[in-house]
C-alpha cells in the first residue's frame, strides 16, 4: 500500500515515491552532546524510529544517517553566544571529548531502552571538519558568502525563495534591524564558519583562511548527509524547532552549493512534549530523562507507548498520570500477550486486522488508529490465539514495544512494591488506603488474593 507522509516543506500529505526505487536516504538530526537528552528530545527520536519502522515494514531499504553536534551549536540562533560544547567544558572540567563521548554514550544507553534502531551511520562534526570547509569553498566560488570580522557568512538575499521551508516573511523580518546584527548584511544571514574570538583558549578550533575558527551549525549538517547520502536524498526529520533556523539554514546552503531542488524531498518534524500547556523546560516542570522515570519505577518502554498514543505531528501533554496510565495500558497488553503464547487455539482470518494496521501506519504514522486496531483484534472472539499471538508480534515490528520478549509471568518490581504497601495497611487496619491500593494494583492487569499464607499477586484475566 501507498504510504503517505505530511511533508513541512509543501504543508500538505503526500505520496511517498523515493528518489530509487525500494531504497530510501534518510536522515536525522541527532543530539548536541553537551548534556543529557530530556523526555522532550527523546520523543524526536522515538518519532523518526517509528518512521523508519514503517519504512521496513513496506520493505524498503533504509539507509539512516544522524548526526552529533559535538562543535559549533551557540546558545543563540542569531550566532551569537558561547558554543555549547565550549561551555561543558568550562562547567564540568573536562576535555571537549570526554564531555561529547560520555554523553552520547547516556544517549545511546536511552535509545537501547526505548527500543530505537540504531541508524546505520553515526556521524560527528568534530570527524568532517574537511568536508564543512570543502562546502563553505563551494559557496565562495559561487559568490554567496561574504567576512566579517567574526566569521564567514551566507547572504540570504541572494536567494528569492529562502525561508520557504518556515514561510518566513523576509520582508517584515528585515524591518527588524533595529536588533543589532553587527557587521551582518541582513538579519536572516547566517555563520558558516566562526573566528575564534581569542586563538589558542578554544579546546576544539581549527585552520581555515590562516585564522583559528570552527563550523557553524547548520552546515554541519549538509555537509555530513551529502558525504553519507548524496546532494539529494528523500527525508529529513527533526523537532518543530529546527524549521525557522536550522532547517531553514541547511536548505539555503544546500541547494546553492548542489543545485539540487528540492536537496530534500520529505521534511518530516515532531511536535513537542508538553507540561501543563506549554514546552517542557526547567522552568514548566516535567523535564525529566530516561533514568529519571526509571528511578521513579516507570519502565522506558512505558514512555514510549504514551508516545504511541498521539499522533508525531500533534503535541503531546505530559505529566506522571498520564505516564502512570500508559504503564497501565501496557502492562495490561503485555499480559494478554504473554497469555496467547501459552495458547494453541487456531480460528479466523487476520487478513482483515492486517489491512487496517496498514492503512493506519502507512496515513502518515497514525499509530493512534494502529495502536487501536491491535487493542481490537485482541478484544475479537472470532479470532483464535495462535492467530493473534502471530498478528501482534508482526504489528510489534512497527511499535517497537518488544512484545517478543516479554518475561512469562513475570511481576513488575511497581506491583510488587505496590502489594508491599498495601498489606502494610492492611495490618494497620487502614483498609480505605489498603482498596485504594488494590484497585490501583487491578487497573495495572493485576490481582491480589489475601489467603491464610499471606497476599499472592497474578495477573488478571
Amino acid at each position: 500500500m501507498t504510504i503517505k507522509l505530511y511533508n513541512t516543506l509543501t504543508r500538505r500529505k503526500e505520496e511517498f515515491k523515493p528518489l530509487k526505487s525500494n531504497r530510501v536516504g534518510f536522515y536525522s538530526c541527532g543530539p548536541t552532546v553537551y548534556w543529557y537528552q530530556h523526555i522532550g528530545n527523546m520523543r524526536t527520536y522515538i518519532f523518526s524510529d517509528m518512521l523508519k519502522r514503517v519504512l521496513l515494514y513496506s520493505k524498503y531499504k533504509v539507509k539512516h544517517v544522524m548526526n552529533y553536534t559535538d562543535v559549533g551549536q551557540l546558545t543563540s540562533d542569531a550566532d551569537t553566544g558561547e558554543d555549547k560544547m565550549e561551555k561543558a567544558v568550562k562547567r564540568e572540567g573536562k576535555t571537549a571529548k570526554e564531555i561529547s563521548e560520555f554523553y552520547a554514550k547516556v544517549f545511546e544507553e536511552d535509545c537501547k531502552k526505548l527500543n530505537i534502531i540504531k541508524p546505520k551511520i553515526v556521524c560527528k562534526a568534530t570527524e568532517h571538519i574537511k568536508e564543512q570547509i570543502n562546502m563553505i569553498k563551494i559557496l565562495q566560488k559561487k559568490h554567496y558568502t561574504y567576512k566579517t570580522s567574526d566569521g564567514i557568512y551566507f547572504d540570504t538575499s541572494k536567494l528569492d525563495d529562502y525561508g520557504k521551508l518556515a514561510r518566513l516573511n523576509i520582508e517584515e523580518l528585515q524591518e527588524g534591524k533595529r536588533v543589532d546584527i553587527k557587521e551582518k548584511r541582513n538579519k536572516t544571514d547566517f555563520a558558516l564558519w566562526k573566528f575564534s574570538e581569542k586563538p589558542g583558549e578554544r579546546q576544539q578550533e581549527w585552520d581555515f583562511e590562516g585564522r583559528k575558527g570552527y563550523p557553524g551549525w547548520h552546515l554541519e549538517c549538509s555537509a555530513m548527509s551529502s558525504k553519507y547520502l548524496g546532494k539529494q536524498f528523500d527525508i529529513h526529520t527533526g523537532g518543530k524547532e529546527h524549521i525557522p533556523v536550522h532547517h531553514t539554514n541547511e536548505i539555503a546552503q544546500s541547494e546553492t552549493a548542489f543545485r539540487k531542488k528540492p536537496w530534500v524531498r520529505y521534511w518530516l518534524h515532531a511536535e513537542w512534549l508538553m507540561h501543563k500547556g506549554e514546552k517542557i523546560s526547567k522552568s514548566t516542570g516535567g523535564l525529566y530523562t530516561i533514568s529519571e522515570l526509571e528511578k521513579q519505577g516507570f519502565d522506558p518502554l512505558d514512555f514510549r507507548y504514551l508516545c504511541l498514543g498521539t499522533s508525531y505531528n500533534k503535541r503531546l501533554n505530559f505529566d506522571l498520570d498520564s505516564l502512570k496510565s500508559a504503564r497501565n495500558s501496557f502492562e495490561r497488553l503485555k499480559n494478554i500477550v504473554t497469555d496467547l503464547k501459552n495458547k494453541k487455539d487456531s480460528n479466523g482470518d487476520m487478513k482483515g486486522y492486517k489491512r487496517k494496521f496498514i492503512e493506519a501506519v502507512n496515513d502518515d504514522l497514525n499509530m493512534p488508529k494502529a495502536l487501536a486496531v491491535l487493542w481490537d483484534l485482541l478484544k475479537d472472539d472470532n479470532l483464535g490465539s495462535k492467530e493473534k499471538y502471530a498478528l501482534s508480534l508482526n504489528f510489534d515490528k512497527v511499535f517497537g514495544l518488544s512484545l517478543k520478549h516479554i518475561k512469562k509471568d513475570a511481576i513488575p518490581n511497581e506491583i510488587k512494591l505496590l502489594a508491599e504497601k498495601r498489606e502494610n495497611y492492611r495490618q494497620l487496619k487502614d483498609f480505605r488506603n489498603s482498596d485504594e491500593i488494590r484497585e490501583e494494583i487491578k487497573k495495572r492487569g493485576y490481582q491480589i488474593e489475601d489467603t491464610g499464607e499471606g497476599y499472592k499477586i497474578k495477573k488478571s484475566l
